[in-house]
């Protein structure tokens, strides 16, 4: 391969699929100018960005738009190599009339990383049935500041949660033949003051032991295929150009042999934002040096100031033939440079290979008739929808309860006869919608075109599950304006009725143009607008109120946390989600999420987490009290649970060794139920500081009624390292705690153990998980 021609898999352009067939045509971003493909392909093309995800299109034409397109890019090269198709894949397949899911927030919510698998494994069907090769997902930041925007995204504020959803999705998206991408290659949740693309002002301990274990676990454990570089700066260094990160770490040391790809403009940034770079061709440079493989989203620094730089002799070749090796190995594994390569995807040619391609043309294969295939595919399917539900249903967390719900809990009354259904989110469909889901993430820029998927709103959830009441609404307030002309109505109608529920919490956008999101950061964690002053007016009317939160992030809620009847918290959660919810809130369904976040007591008490050192607590020398309202990992349900009989089998043991502990929890409730057992470590003399506690692991249980499981743990004595003084990770010898946990701050049972002998050091091949067997007890309930 020429210089240009090797140059040339290294970027992607930005396209959009044809509505009507055609090839996709490049997209004019405002931050780009406009790319001439014909100048391109005689070399050849890396990448492909987001045909799907760019306008609204019938995904059936779009298909065939794109094969058309890489049938042109395959006959332009004189290698006959196609392109690599990518697509956004956060909360769904981001395509018009595809599922949307819920966000990764909530999959947190469910501690059912297996569920995520199932649900990942979905939406890479769906992508590949069209001919997309990777997704950008999932993201791995760990949550630092919930005023960032981009909270939504992630899936918590514990590492180890974060990495085995991360991994579990990651296994699902993969097992479709879909490249998954790990992003933000690392810190970018970090950033100072929650704010979008800040710097981050981290050391090395807490990116160590905080922000890299989930993308470890995922390289070791997924079989992901890439990675996708953060924009931010940490202690001064672009992870776009960080070395010692992107090659010495994650190559080196980890062994990942995929691609790293940029974040949309992240090289370019290197110059324009970040300063480490005088010109785009240093800037290209200084990114494929450190090791990043693919510009995105279109070619900017790869292209000429690259091939400038290289005959400059500012550059080495090597470099280059470096990264398009790795590129070139990924699509011989996508089947791209098979010689039966075909570019009709399997919904068009009706079959596909093993590897998911088809041979033929696109003509021949369709008949050439757009017009023909529109409306033939239907990426929503019944199928999709009830795994959708399945994953809401198990996300929705109960932070409080008084015993108003469930509402139905008294068969013979049923119902409240009068509902009053109030708040800005009540009737307002895309209210259960991240800002990645296609109807708000690229819909918004197109009001004329239909949403494309069914997103009953609260309002006719609670209609159909409540059918026997009377359900009135009021809007009461927007989600971030300033008129609190609406409480007048709203109080009025909460004093007429048997009940109140109130919808709260944010409406999501890109770039300020939504309270959660992308570059959507908040100042504080007060609800937006006024709907705080909305609650109180309704706490104040008399009528019971059950809280309702379809938000991006956890919002303090004042005087509700003591004074509400009920606390549900949703994290968008999806197509399906207000029928999660009613079905929870009328007890058809069971509560189990727990909390991926901490819930603040009070707004202004960022950041925080529960993942702190003892000064990151309360304290009599501040006036500031982190203490949150609900904690991590906190969750109510319909019925009570008894942990009993802890037993621990071996509670000394060397640095190198295990403990075994075992306990039985049991339903002791009248209703069905699912508790998720957490185990945390407190070590309370390192030669660090360490948090108070940590998550190490956790098992969900399905219990009957007065049935009870024995849940035995083996913990290795690797889950209690962390990094030392001199930067390397160890395990020191010394007492611990391990806390059998219904939540970080509501601890059941505590196994006070030792770990003997000398400090040992560990590296990326230690133990990550401890081992965990249920048994399902068979003596008669009580």
């Amino acid at each position: 391969m020429t210089l240009q021609e090797k140059v040339s898999q290294l970027f992607g352009v930005w396209v959009g699929a044809s509505d009507d067939g055609d090839e996709v045509a490049p997209f004019q971003h405002d931050m780009e100018e406009a790319v001439a493909l014909d100048d391109l392909l005689p070399y050849g093309l890396g990448q492909l960005t987001r045909p799907f995800g760019t306008a609204p299109v019938d995904p059936a034409v779009g298909a065939l738009s794109l094969s058309r397109t890489q049938e042109r890019i395959a006959g332009a090269n004189r290698f006959g190599i196609p392109a690599l198709a990518h697509e956004e894949c956060l909360a769904g397949f981001a395509t018009w009339g595809a599922t949307a899911y819920p966000v990764p927030l909530s999959w947190g919510a469910t501690f059912h990383p297996e569920l995520v698998r199932e649900m990942a494994a979905a939406i890479g069907r769906d992508m590949r049935s069209v001919g997309v090769h990777q997704g950008l997902a999932p993201v791995l930041d760990v949550v630092r500041d919930a005023r960032w925007g981009r909270v939504e995204e992630t899936i918590g504020e514990d590492p180890y949660l974060v990495g085995t959803v991360a991994t579990a999705y990651v296994r699902g998206l993969e097992s479709a033949g879909v490249v998954a991408t790990l992003k933000h290659f690392a810190g970018y949740s970090a950033s100072r003051a929650g704010r979008n693309l800040a710097p981050v002002g981290m050391g090395a301990r807490e990116r160590a032991d905080v922000i890299l274990p989930p993308f470890e676990m995922a390289v070791r454990e997924s079989g992901v295929r890439s990675v996708m570089h953060a924009y931010t700066d940490t202690d001064g260094i672009p992870s776009a150009a960080d070395g010692p990160l992107l090659t010495g770490l994650l190559r080196d040391t980890w062994g990942f042999e995929g691609t790293v790809v940029a974040d949309y403009f992240g090289i370019a940034f290197l110059k324009t934002l970040h300063g480490v770079a005088g010109t785009f061709g240093e800037a290209a440079g200084a990114a494929l040096g450190a090791g990043v493989d693919v510009e995105l989203p279109t070619v900017k620094t790869f292209g000429g100031p690259l091939t400038d730089a290289i005959a400059e002799g500012l550059v080495p070749e090597a470099l280059v033939d470096r990264a398009v090796r790795r590129v070139l190995v990924q699509k011989a594994q996508l089947g791209l440079l098979d010689a039966d390569w075909g570019p009709v995807p399997p919904v068009l040619a009706g079959a596909a290979g093993e590897d998911g391609s088809a041979g033929g043309s696109t003509d021949a294969s369709t008949g050439g008739n757009s017009q023909a295939l529109r409306g033939t595919l239907r990426l929503d399917t019944d199928e999709n929808r009830a795994l959708a539900r399945r994953v809401a249903e198990q996300a929705v967390v109960l932070l409080r309860n008084d015993g108003t719900l469930p509402m139905t809990a008294d068969a013979a009354a049923g119902a409240p006869a009068r509902i009053a259904l109030i708040g800005p989110n009540a009737d307002t469909p895309t209210a259960v919608l991240g800002c990645y889901a296609f109807p708000v993430h690229v819909g918004g820029q197109h009001p004329d075109s239909p949403l494309g998927i069914e997103l009953p709103t609260l309002r006719e959830a609670c209609a159909a599950e409540f059918p026997d009441s009377e359900i009135l609404t009021a809007r009461g307030a927007d989600i971030d304006g300033p008129d609190t002309g609406g409480f007048g109505e709203a109080v009025e109608l909460a004093r007429s009725a048997d009940l109140v529920i109130v919808a709260l919490g944010d409406r999501a956008g890109l770039f300020g143009r939504g309270t959660s999101g992308e570059g959507c950061d908040a100042e504080n964690l007060a609800l937006p607008g006024v709907q705080q002053q909305l609650l109180d007016a309704l706490l104040d009317a008399g009528t019971p109120v059950v809280v309702v939160l379809l938000a991006g992030r956890p919002y303090a809620l004042g005087r509700a946390v003591d004074e509400a009847a009920a606390v549900v918290q949703s994290f968008f959660p999806g197509e399906e989600g207000t029928k999660a919810i009613a079905s929870v809130l009328g007890g058809r369904t069971e509560p189990s999420g727990r909390l991926p976040v901490s819930v603040p007591r009070h707004p202004g008490s960022q950041p925080s987490t529960y993942l702190a050192a003892r000064l990151g607590h309360s304290s009599e020398v501040s006036s500031v009290d982190p203490t949150p309202a609900f904690g991590f990992g906190h969750g109510l349900t319909y019925t009570a649970f008894e942990w009993s009989d802890l037993v621990v089998e071996h509670g000394r043991a060397s640095t190198e060794g295990e403990f075994t502990l075992s306990c039985t929890v049991r339903n002791t409730g009248a209703r069905a139920g699912t508790e998720v057992v957490q185990v945390y470590l407190h070590d309370p003399v390192a030669s660090v500081v360490q948090p108070v506690q940590r998550l190490i692991g956790y098992v969900r249980l399905d219990l009957d009624p007065g049935r009870a499981a024995r849940v035995r743990a083996t913990v290795p004595a690797d889950l209690a390292s962390f990094t030392g003084r001199d930067g390397h990770r160890i395990v020191e010898p010394g007492d611990l705690e391990l806390r059998l946990s219904a939540s970080s701050t509501d601890t059941r049972l505590t196994a006070r153990v030792t770990l003997t002998g000398p400090v040992r050091t560990v590296d990326h091949t230690r133990r990550l998980h401890m081992g965990v067997a249920t048994d399902l007890l068979t003596d008669a309930p009580p």
